[in-house]
């Protein structure tokens, strides 16, 4: 039996879990990994080491205590959560039930991928799913966009403050008709490739290429500096589906202070219907969800 079990190894569930072990719970941390996102960073081949801040700075300390504190972490993954009486069971997918009188979720969200040939050779070589995050590096460069949503559209429009050129690859029909949409299309230093299909990623090392079928049925090769697949991200919330509120996109919907719908479940992170996707972002609401969960079982402990 814990006082808490916190789902998710990234910059949220580590800080929840230091947090936790640090108010003297008897805490649990369940992952595949620790780390989370900030094990990938994007390498760029004009970049020196010292020009980017890595996330996983940010994150190393509490990843190195948790290294050290194996009583207090499993490294495997997790298939459903539910509620039984006043406690919550953790199901692991090697089938093991775990018993908690709180839960985090720290579970993030995934990119969604092309799935093309070439894409999976230079991930983080030339090619991410965060223009958000590295838009900086991109002064005087060129850089392609892919997707067809609001995320695409945001990305392009803030490249394009710093980038030489921006190609926005396969956004159509009504996102375009958006006020973002209406004003990319007569930004100068943008190309719009509307309805285009990417059939390839190509590259030397890093990816610098970019192969598309066009509306009228032919094929065109463009270069770039770096490519972004901006397709938008699932959230891992699936465990919890059936016990709290979930917007509709799937994101876990918590207030300021972390708490979901149901009494002792919170969520932080990337999985919530929180602003943006940041490690430091991240990292706060891990905090508050771990000092909401506590608050919640000082009337338990």
């Amino acid at each position: 039996m814990y006082d808490l079990i916190i789902i998710g190894g990234g910059p949220a569930g580590l800080t929840s879990t230091i947090y936790a072990i640090r108010k003297r719970l008897n805490v649990l941390l369940i992952s595949k990994d620790l780390g989370g996102k900030t094990n990938y960073r994007l390498a760029l081949p004009w970049i020196e080491e010292h020009q980017v801040i890595k996330g996983v700075e940010v994150v190393k300390k509490f990843r190195n205590e948790l290294e050290y504190l194996k009583f207090a972490r499993q490294m495997k993954p997790v298939e459903r959560v539910e509620k039984k009486g006043e406690l919550f069971l953790v199901h692991t997918k090697d089938g093991e039930e775990l018993q908690s009188k709180a839960v985090i979720l720290a579970t993030g969200a995934k990119q969604q991928r092309l799935t093309v040939p070439g894409e999976k050779e230079f991930i983080m070589r030339g090619l991410c799913y965060s223009a958000l995050s590295y838009a900086p590096l991109f002064i005087d460069r060129k850089s392609v966009i892919v997707g067809d949503g609001e995320l695409a559209l945001r990305s392009t429009a803030e490249l394009a403050t710093v980038a030489k050129h921006v190609y926005l690859v396969g956004a159509s029909g009504g996102i375009l008709n958006t006020a973002l949409g209406q004003k990319l299309k007569t930004t100068k230093n943008v190309s719009i490739m509307e309805g285009y299909q990417v059939v390839a990623v190509k590259g030397n090392g890093f990816a610098d290429r970019l192969v598309m079928n066009t509306t009228d049925g032919n094929t065109i090769e463009i270069e770039a500096d770096g490519i972004f697949i901006e397709l938008g991200l699932i959230p891992n919330s699936q465990m919890v589906s059936s016990l709290v509120d979930l917007n509709k996109e799937g994101y876990i919907i918590v207030d300021k202070h972390g708490c979901t719908s149901l009494p002792g479940i919170f969520a932080a992170g990337d999985v919530t219907d929180t602003y943006a996707e940041q490690v430091l972002v991240a990292v706060g609401d891990g905090a508050k969800a771990a000092l909401s969960a506590y608050d919640y079982l000082l009337l338990k402990l």
